[in-house]
């Protein structure tokens, strides 16, 4: 029925189209009326896999420029380099950071921290002196919100430990170094905090810093929620941009709103082109915009190729995928302030460097070789000694089994960027072991396939499904799931992938995200291992469908 509803809504809309046409990508003509259903699919570069990509490959780009769960940018520039990592919630090893030179096309680095700390929001990654700095709000389980900071010589480390600076209840920091030279951290509020020199103490108590625009009483928002205060030093003014309305909810709530003082310590006047960045309706590609970040682009013959904004959203009609990170031009103004020109941003933009290119992204498939926990594999929610569970041995993973479902298990999840994907990977059990692949959102929110000696499991809303159990007497198996516009199809095979045979459940996973069971969190695949013993992987193996 849906189907065959978006067809005749489309039809309608073609119909109308000679008497007042407008344009799709492409320079196709559509229709004058707006659907009530999801966008047609816009047309992205494919890299590595099929993947989507931002580099269209004639100097211009389609947002996003990182697909998938990468939420709370927080980007650095160090001469021609650019690095940005984002919030790692309970994945670890966490932060992973990301390297580009043309803030287009990105690669990751790796993680930089590994001791659980909880879970990890919308941290800042800076640079004093010639030290790398990630500051940390972090929430141990049953434990309030703590600001932690880990350090390095070397982007690409080791990093240190992470050191508590005994900041109690906030969330967001953000680094500036004010008109004394001294170092702050400004968070949610959007208070402020001074700290030691080395950056590694706080000295001082927490203050009010900035009293944020308040958009009208009118609008729809999810609630005032001051946060992800990030400055910059241009001339002789300090900016702040700040994120207020709220970063889920209603898809018209996030935005970003900027003020500006000679000094760190205020006052500060509020930005009269407020909000510079916010969705205006449902009808938008994006939805939910905010927490940015201002950096200058590259520069190209000595020349700047100008100023960009990278923020997140959610994509339309996609929530599952987490909040993705966004690129925009600005400009600055003759008054001394800016504005957001993206327009359109289903549309492709001009490239900071137009004729730039490079490696983007990474492969997901994985045979095992190597470990690839951390840069593609992270626990969900793990314990202090998670690794033990671990060996790797030639071409194949062993994972030990832990509790008794995929609820408590700590699966390994793997994100993705893409609308449509297919899985598969190889399961040989040892012991008394259950395992499965899984769509993972949480303990409270996954589907998938899992399988003992004797019988296939179902898991539908975080559930298994007694009645849908297939008898099978086996220990191993090849499991495959294919996510197609969130409907779910599931297949097993009994012969590595010869032959393949088709689970008689569908699951249709548009619902498993923030709005519905919290966390922030994004759909992913997931591998467990329940009950005893272990089980052996081999194969795993990411194709994206276009």
């Amino acid at each position: 029925m849906l189907d065959i509803t978006r067809r005749n809504i489309f039809k309608a809309c073609l119909a109308g189209a000679a008497a007042s046409p407008l344009t799709f990508i492409g320079g196709a003509q559509a229709a004058p009326c707006t659907p009530t259903v999801a966008p047609l699919r816009p047309h992205w570069a494919r890299g590595i896999e099929g993947q989507r990509k931002a580099d269209l490959g004639n100097g211009t780009f389609l947002n996003p420029i990182l697909a998938g769960d990468h939420p709370d940018p927080t980007v650095l520039k160090d001469g021609d380099d650019y690095y940005m990592t984002f919030s790692s919630f309970n994945s670890y090893p966490g932060i992973i950071i990301w390297h580009s030179r043309d803030l287009v096309n990105w690669t990751p680095i790796g993680p930089a921290l590994q001791k659980n700390i909880g879970t990890v929001w919308a941290l800042d990654l800076c640079k004093h002196g010639d030290r790398y700095y990630i500051y940390i709000p972090a929430a141990p389980d049953g434990k309030p919100w703590g600001t932690y900071v880990i350090w390095a010589d070397n982007i690409n480390g080791p990093w240190s430990d992470p050191i508590d600076l005994k900041i109690d209840g906030c969330i967001d920091p953000g680094h500036a170094v004010g008109e004394d030279g001294k170092r702050y951290l400004f968070v949610n509020g959007i208070r402020k905090i001074r700290l030691s020199d080395d950056g590694l103490a706080t000295d001082g108590e927490i203050e009010p810093a900035y009293s944020p625009w308040r958009y009208p009483d009118d609008w729809i928002v999810e609630n005032f929620a001051p946060e992800g205060p990030k400055l910059l030093r241009r001339g002789e003014w300090f900016y702040l941009v700040t994120a207020v309305g709220g970063t889920a909810g209603p898809v018209t709530g996030h935005m970003v709103i900027a003020a500006r003082s000679h000094s760190i310590h205020g006052p500060w006047e509020h930005c009269p082109h407020n909000p510079l960045v916010r969705s205006q309706s449902e009808a938008e590609p994006w939805w939910s915009r905010g927490h940015a970040t201002l950096i200058e682009g590259p520069v190209i013959n000595g020349k700047s190729s100008g100023w960009w904004m990278i923020y997140h959203a959610y994509e339309n009609g996609f929530r599952t995928l987490g909040r993705q990170t966004i690129l925009e031009p600005i400009e600055w103004t003759d008054d001394g302030w800016f504005r957001a020109t993206g327009g359109d941003l289903s549309q492709p933009l001009p490239k900071p460097n137009p004729a730039s290119s490079g490696a983007h992204g990474i492969a997901l498939s994985d045979n095992f070789a190597r470990n690839k926990i951390g840069s593609q594999w992270c626990f969900h929610q793990p314990g202090a000694q998670e690794m033990a569970r671990v060996v790797y041995s030639k071409k194949m993973l062993e994972l030990a089994a832990k509790g008794t479902s995929p609820a408590d298990s700590s699966p390994l999840t793997c994100g993705v960027g893409d609308r449509a994907y297919q899985v598969a990977v190889d399961f040989t059990l040892v012991g008394d072991a259950e395992a499965g692949l899984l769509l993972f959102y949480n303990h409270k929110a996954f589907v998938g396939m899992g399988f003992t000696a004797d019988a296939i499991k179902s898991f539908q809303y975080a559930e298994e499904q007694s009645w849908a159990r297939i008898p099978l007497k086996t220990r191993n198996l090849r499991m495959r799931i294919t996510n197609d516009q969130q409907v779910i199809t599931y297949e097993y095979s009994q012969d590595a992938g010869r032959t393949w045979e088709r689970h008689p459940t569908r699951m249709e996973v548009s619902g498993l995200n923030h709005n519905v069971f919290g966390g922030f969190l994004s759909l992913k695949v997931g591998i467990y291992c329940a009950g005893g013993g272990k089980v052996q992987l081999r194969d795993f193996r990411y194709s994206a469908i276009a």
